[in-house]
């Protein structure tokens, strides 16, 4: 048998562990593990029945089941599948591609145009003002901009505090910032799931997470509770952060 082995052979091996593996690791953040161990289990008896013991009879009957539930796989893991997509779709080199050949170049970030938001962060920290700032990657954020109240302004730190001071109408939803600007204030995010985040963290944690899953958006989080601040990107949170860190974070993402 190892006679008929081929380098094409290993390479798809290689290429169906990386993606168990991408799916595994998916699953357990959402909290899905035994649901993805269930399909996997069904997946190897069915390739065992059909493949090599070449039952017709039960292998029918499995081929019919993995059929219709091909289905409903889509519709149950749609949200992991969307994810999924947009990670692939958001990866450097591929937009790196696509603007070669689209002719579109990469902005360049302006020192001066993020400082604003690093300050207003330690400076909400220090008075313990809870704040969620979302700044805006290669994915658009037009659809979560509009759950919120346009502001279309300047990056200003003052500007920054004020939204998110406590008796602020605003101050309880995410701030995006798109395009350089500050977008919009009060804007709904998608909530995570996942069971591995700490049970300390609130709400604005949870949210800034999920925006990160669903996009490579970076969000910010000043704890309201501790003074300290987070950073939630590509499904991560970077906690305790100092201002060092969190200008270090906001550059080279």
């Amino acid at each position: 048998m190892l006679l008929g082995f081929s380098i094409k052979d290993f390479i798809d091996i290689v290429l169906v562990a990386l993606m168990l593996f991408y799916f595994y690791k998916l699953m357990r953040e959402t909290g899905s593990l035994n649901l993805f161990l269930g399909i996997l289990i069904v997946v190897i008896i069915w390739v065992v029945v059909s493949q090599i013991l070449e039952m017709r009879l039960l292998g029918g009957i499995m081929d019919t089941l993995v059929s219709v539930g091909a289905l409903a796989l889509i519709v149950l893991f749609q949200d992991e599948i969307r994810r999924f997509l947009r990670d692939i779709g958001s990866q450097n080199r591929v937009r790196q591609i696509l603007d070669f050949f689209t002719g579109k170049k990469e902005a360049k970030v302006d020192h001066a145009e993020m400082m604003p938001i690093v300050m207003a962060c330690m400076n909400m920290a220090k008075r313990k003002e809870g704040a969620l700032i979302v700044v805006e990657h290669n994915i658009k954020l037009g659809e979560y901009i509009k759950t919120g109240e346009t502001i279309n302004a300047d990056i200003n730190q003052l500007l920054i505090e004020n939204i998110f001071f406590k008796n602020s109408p605003l101050h309880d939803g995410a701030m995006i910032i798109s395009q350089k600007r500050i977008a919009a204030a009060g804007c709904l995010l998608p909530v995570s799931h996942s069971m591995n985040i700490p049970k300390s963290l609130g709400l604005r944690h949870r949210a800034a997470l999920g925006i990160s899953q669903e996009t490579d958006a970076m969000a910010i989080v000043v704890s309201e509770e501790t003074g300290s601040i987070t950073v939630a990107h590509q499904g991560t949170l970077h906690r305790r952060l100092t201002a060092e860190q969190l200008e270090k974070l906001l550059f080279n993402i």
